[in-house]
């Protein structure tokens, strides 16, 4: 039902590069995706209806750039972000903070059987592992290293995503924050990573497609 790997060559350069050689990836689907320029987007599992049409256009927006769409397949913005960018005809690969053969949330079983039938699917967890909740900033921090940017579509103060936030200003990724949540009065969160040099506020899809290509 599944390949199974310790992952790629550009995986294995990438994580060399930062120092994460004991991190082994299991997959299931088409590896060669990883060619591909690659941006995560990511936020909160309870979505506002606006925070989903964000999330819609820009994984619609990057499909048609040609780039790889990455998310963590959870509820909300993830789900958007990989039902958006399929429909639109793009690439998405998916890091999950399960084995390869569990599926979290369960509602979320046939999209996986999508991804990795079509697309990309990756895990850090071995087939057998238990799943906890610290299984979560582990993938986040995975998903920070295979993507060259993450954006943030919608997060509160307290949200796991910004377990992503930090570990692309750890290593030296692309952040980049939804212009409607950096000028949120009621979040501080934004405050505290737009004063990285490779963190910006999110204007258009634009800004993403720059940054990579001058990186």
């Amino acid at each position: 039902m599944f390949d199974r790997a310790a992952g790629s060559e550009r995986q294995f350069d990438m994580l060399r590069n930062y120092g994460e050689r004991d991190i082994f990836l299991y997959y299931a689907g088409d590896l060669h995706l990883l060619a591909k320029r690659a941006v995560s987007i990511v936020g909160t599992r309870d979505v506002s209806e606006e925070g989903r049409r964000r999330a819609t256009r820009l994984a619609r927006e990057l499909a048609d750039a040609d780039v790889l769409v990455m998310s963590g397949l959870a509820k909300g913005v993830d789900r958007a972000a990989h039902e958006a960018t399929i429909a639109a005809g793009g690439f998405t690969a998916a890091v999950i903070g399960t084995p390869l053969s569990k599926a979290y949330p369960i509602e979320n079983k046939s999209l996986q059987e999508e991804i990795y039938s079509n697309h990309l699917l990756i895990t850090p967890f071995a087939d057998g592992e238990p799943v906890y909740k610290g299984n979560f900033p582990k993938r986040n921090r995975v998903m920070a290293l295979l993507s060259d940017a993450t954006v943030i579509v919608e997060a509160s103060d307290t949200s796991g995503t910004l377990h992503q936030a930090a570990e692309c200003q750890r290593q030296g990724r692309w952040l980049f924050i939804m212009r409607a949540v950096a000028e949120n009065p009621r979040l501080t969160w934004p405050s505290k990573f737009l004063s990285h040099p490779k963190t910006k506020v999110l204007r258009s899809t634009f800004d993403i497609i720059e940054a990579l290509e001058h990186a």
